[in-house]
């Protein structure tokens, strides 16, 4: 970690978490580019190409699932890392390079700020190519709705959360819905939700893991659960 870098985050220990599934030819520069400001943990969800190796090779803690699980089971296999080991706080970031890790000191400064205890990377959707463009606002707008408060991106992974945010969480998914139900759970806690601008990167020559029709089946039961479990709330 560089100097400028240890300063920035001298005031709390966070700690870079990045969940991998077969990423052996990314893996390693992302863990390098992180490590100039933070310590990585790199939860090695079940690959087969040598995601682990390269990720060790390039300075990052690993912990390995045995197979498969999905990106929601590597997060909460690391947040309880994170907790076990005493960080106060953890960063997020994909493996596939469509996170900048030189935009980390952004979410550092915003939680030195106060901005919340849990801190999203705003992308723009305008930068994003077909059929993201439209798919992704039409999400915003249905989980706004059914949170009754706007939430400007629900589904980027670059986010910072604090470690009162950690130990509060009541967590349940193990796919990429995660995400949505990290901004549930802050929302029903009351814990505040911050944002910062960042980078809108695609076109990085991969398949993406997102699979059109199930993860988007389970957004949408997320969506459902979380503006049902609104309106109990609200009959009480």
């Amino acid at each position: 970690m560089s100097d400028v870098a240890a300063e920035t985050a001298t005031t709390r220990r966070v700690l870079a978490l990045i969940p991998a599934w077969n990423e052996a030819p990314r893996i390693g520069r992302i863990v390098e580019g992180t490590r100039a400001f933070l310590p990585v943990l790199v939860v090695d969800d079940g690959s087969t190409d040598g995601t682990a190796e390269v990720a060790r090779a390039a300075g990052a803690t690993v912990v390995h699932h045995p197979h498969n699980q999905g990106k929601g089971a590597a997060l909460k296999t690391g947040f309880a890392w994170a907790l076990e080991h005493g960080y106060d706080a953890v960063l997020t970031l994909d493996a596939d390079g469509q996170h900048d890790p030189t935009e980390i000191p952004r979410f550092l400064a915003a939680l030195e700020a106060g901005a919340g205890d849990l801190i999203i990377g705003r992308r723009q959707f305008s930068r994003m190519p077909w059929p993201r463009w439209w798919s992704t606002p039409l999400g915003t707008v249905l989980l706004s709705l059914a949170l009754g408060r706007y939430i400007p991106d629900n589904q980027s992974g670059y986010r910072l959360i604090t470690r009162r945010a950690l130990e509060a969480f009541r967590l349940t998914s193990t796919g990429f819905e995660m995400e949505v139900e990290m901004i549930a759970e802050a929302i029903r806690l009351g814990l505040p939700i911050g944002w910062v601008p960042i980078r809108t990167i695609y076109g990085i020559g991969k398949r993406s893991y997102f699979h059109p029709v199930k993860d988007t089946l389970r957004f949408l039961r997320m969506v459902w659960w979380i503006g049902r479990r609104r309106r109990t709330e609200t009959c009480r």
